[in-house]
C-alpha cells in the first residue's frame, strides 16, 4: 500500500490521481477531512481507505507490515501563518513522528520541504547538507521546514530510504483552495477573468525592473513526475530540490496567462505592501544538479506550456472564477 498525506489537498490530489492513471488503487489517502471544500479533488479516484490526519499513526501502528511508502505532502502551508504552535504541531512534530516510525518499521519516506528555507537565498539554492544549519527562513512556516530538515540529518535512526524535497513555485490544477496561498499563475487567471487586466508589484529593488521579479515556477506534474521517479528508484537518501533550474519573471507568467486565453497582455503594478517589503524575495532558482546526477533525466515543463496547459485543460472549464 502507499500512504499519501495530504491526499485531498493540491499536489497530493494530482499524485493520486497520476497513480491511479498508471494503475494503482492502493492507496491510503490522509488528510483532514473535513475540509470539505477541497474534498472536490477526489471525486472519482481510487483508493482503499481515507485515513482522518489524527487517526492516521494509530492506523500506521497496525497496518505497517502492509505499507510499501508513505510521501508525506500534508503540512500546514500558509506562509502568513505566524502562529509557530500551529506549525510546530503540524509541520515538525507530526513530521518527526512520521520520520520515527517509518524508521521503525523500515518504511521508505518521502516528504515535503520548501524552498522557503532558504530564505533571501544568501547561500545560493543548492541542496547541499552543509547549508542547511546556516540558513535563514523569512517566516515561520519556512522556519517550521528547515526546523524539521535539520532535525533530519541530526537523526540517528532512519528510513532505509528517504527524501525531503524542497519545492519550488508550484503551480497547477487542484489549487482552487489555498485561496490566497495559491499560486500567482491562479490569482493573475482569476484578475483577468475579473477586470482584463493582471496587478503585480512594482520592484523596490533598483537592480529589478518592475515585474521582473524571479522565480522558479514549477508545473506540479512535473513534481508528481519527479516523486514517482523516487518511488520507483529510490535513490541515495537526502534533501532535493524540485523547481525547474531556470528563474522567470512575474511579467513572464502574466504574459504567457493572457496568450492561453488569446488576450493582449494588460498589466498594472501596484506598490509591494509594506510590511513584506523587506522579507520579500526577488529571486529564487533551483540548483538541480543534485537530482539529475541521481538519474532524473525527463525535461521539466516551460512557463508558457505549462500555463497554456493549466488555462484551457483545466481553468477554462472550471467554476474557480
Amino acid at each position: 500500500m502507499i500512504v499519501i498525506t495530504g491526499a485531498a489537498g493540491f499536489i497530493g490530489s494530482v499524485l493520486t490521481e497520476q497513480l491511479n492513471i498508471i494503475g494503482y488503487s492502493n492507496l491510503i489517502l490522509v488528510d483532514d477531512f473535513t475540509n470539505t471544500n477541497k474534498n472536490r479533488n477526489l471525486a472519482e479516484k481510487l483508493f482503499i481507505k481515507k485515513v482522518p490526519r489524527d487517526d492516521f499513526f494509530q492506523w500506521f501502528d497496525e497496518y505497517s507490515s502492509n505499507v510499501d511508502i508513505v510521501i508525506h505532502i500534508g503540512a500546514r502551508t500558509d506562509t502568513a501563518e505566524f502562529n509557530k504552535d500551529v506549525l510546530n504541531v503540524l509541520n515538525l512534530e507530526y513530521t518527526k513522528q512520521m520520520w520515527n516510525r517509518c524508521s521503525e518499521y523500515n518504511v521508505p519516506l518521502i516528504y515535503a520541504s520548501s524552498a522557503a528555507t532558504y530564505g533571501l537565498g544568501e547561500f545560493g539554492y543548492i541542496d547541499d547538507h552543509d547549508i542547511v544549519e546556516k540558513l535563514v527562513p523569512l517566516n515561520p512556516y519556512g522556519e517550521s521546514k528547515n526546523d524539521f530538515d535539520k532535525w533530519a540529518l541530526k537523526s540517528k535512526t532512519h528510513p532505509p530510504m528517504w527524501a525531503g524535497l524542497k519545492f519550488f513555485n508550484v503551480y497547477g490544477p487542484n489549487e482552487y483552495h489555498k485561496g490566497r496561498m495559491a499560486s500567482v499563475m491562479l490569482h493573475a487567471y482569476g484578475q483577468i477573468k475579473q477586470s482584463g487586466k493582471v496587478k503585480l508589484f512594482r520592484s523596490h529593488n533598483p537592480k529589478f525592473k518592475d515585474g521582473e521579479q524571479l522565480r522558479d515556477f514549477v508545473y506540479v506534474k512535473d513534481v508528481v513526475d519527479v516523486i514517482l521517479f523516487m518511488m520507483k528508484e529510490k535513490p541515495k537518501s537526502g534533501l532535493y530540490n524540485l523547481g525547474t533550474g531556470k528563474a522567470r519573471s512575474f511579467v513572464d507568467l502574466a504574459k504567457s496567462t493572457f496568450a492561453a486565453l488569446e488576450l493582449e497582455p494588460n498589466i498594472e503594478f501596484i506598490d509591494t505592501p509594506e510590511d513584506i517589503r523587506d522579507k520579500y524575495q526577488y529571486f529564487t532558482e533551483a540548483n538541480m544538479d543534485k537530482l539529475r546526477s541521481v538519474g532524473y533525466e525527463n525535461e521539466f515543463t516551460s512557463l508558457e506550456v505549462g500555463v497554456d496547459d493549466y488555462v484551457k485543460n483545466y481553468l477554462i472549464s472550471s467554476n474557480y472564477f
